[in-house]
């Protein structure tokens, strides 16, 4: 008996160990997950942040930050190591809805939680007529 509960908080312990990672810079950021799969999304491209809640918590990770620029994006487990410090620069952006991580936060159920989005007048090559129209 002893020896299985051993050997699965030896595997929890390898898994931690394991987990993704999310790094940040002054050009986009870097998803590199445990199967070295690598996703980037550049801050000028970035359109919405939304955060994805699952109703399997609390022994796997059950909210993700989905980080979207049209047709990619990175997908980052909010346990990703560097998470943490990428937060605190998202908090950076203009009307993010801090009000919408804390409501995130406390979700158990499957949610989709829209926290941040860029304006129009903020896409790439949108000119202000445009935004008259």
């Amino acid at each position: 008996m002893f020896g299985s509960i051993k050997t699965k908080l030896r595997a929890w312990g390898l898994a931690l160990r394991a987990r993704d990672q999310v790094t940040f810079d002054d050009e986009g950021i870097t998803r590199t997950p445990r199967d070295g799969l690598v996703e980037h999304v550049g801050w000028d491209e970035l359109l919405r942040v939304d955060i994805a809640t699952t109703n399997e918590g609390p022994w796997v990770d059950d909210v993700f930050w989905l980080l979207s620029a049209g047709d990619h994006g990175c997908a980052v487990p909010s346990e990703a190591e560097g998470m943490g410090e990428l937060l605190l620069r998202l908090q950076e952006l203009p009307r993010f809805d801090n009000e919408a991580v804390i409501r995130a936060m406390g979700c158990t159920d499957n949610e989709l939680f829209p926290v941040w989005s860029r304006a129009k007048s903020e896409h790439r090559g949108a000119s202000s007529k445009s935004n008259r129209d």
